[in-house]
């Protein structure tokens, strides 16, 4: 493995890095999902339960489950002091428009490591048949290639361009694994958040007929 790094040449390094960074991405962004995932379901569907019999009550739910996306979400609408239902509406809309733009913010070292890992194995590609063309001689191709300096410039052609690839398809396939994560919430967001103002309405209507 050492030796197939070193024939990589100095690009190597920058893609040994960039690497590095993609896969410590990757890690921070499972331990994120995996925390959030096996509790927003539950923790929206108790706040819903609580809110179709007391809406103070719903509230307090939501905020003490502010450590998790889908609390703050419905925390948002809850704890304005008897908003109309446009207001309540928008609420909950501005909450989840911020948690998910939010959500996405680790992804921006994911796409720039999917962006510049091609880019990198090209320059490698690129410096290896500079080293290639540079040592041909008109009628001494068959010597140089037997010193070896034709060879290692397109052997580090070849594996600058396969490592720069594997690190770009490695991360796009998590890359679109959260972005389906993300999708799911926004799904989510919106289920609870339908169920919560369609509570929300009813619970107007019957304090304005009280009223």
């Amino acid at each position: 493995m050492i030796e197939l790094f070193k024939a990589g040449g100095i690009v190597m390094y920058p893609l040994a890095a960039l690497s590095i960074f993609a896969f410590a991405g990757i890690m921070e962004r499972l331990i994120f999902w995996f925390g959030i995932l096996r509790l927003e379901k539950q923790t929206g569907e108790n706040i819903l339960a609580i809110a179709r019999q007391d809406l103070k009550l719903a509230a307090q739910l939501a905020e003490n489950s502010l450590k998790v996306p889908v609390g703050r979400f419905l925390y948002a609408p809850l704890a304005l002091e008897d908003p109309d239902p446009e207001l309540f509406r928008l609420a909950l809309e501005s909450s989840a428009d911020e948690e998910l733009a939010g959500m996405l913010k680790g992804e921006q070292l994911l796409e720039a490591a999917i962006t510049l890992a091609p880019l990198l194995g090209l320059l490698g590609t690129v410096t290896g048949l500079i080293i290639s063309f540079g040592s041909l001689k008109i009628g001494d191709v068959a010597a140089n290639a037997k010193s070896g300096s034709l060879t290692q410039g397109i052997g580090e052609a070849l594996i600058t361009t396969a490592t720069g690839l594997i690190i770009a398809i490695f991360t796009s396939a998590f890359h679109r694994l959260f972005l389906a994560f993300q999708d799911q919430q926004a799904k989510l967001f919106m289920k609870f958040g339908n169920q919560l103002e369609l509570i929300y309405r009813q619970h107007w209507q019957q304090n304005k007929s009280h009223s």
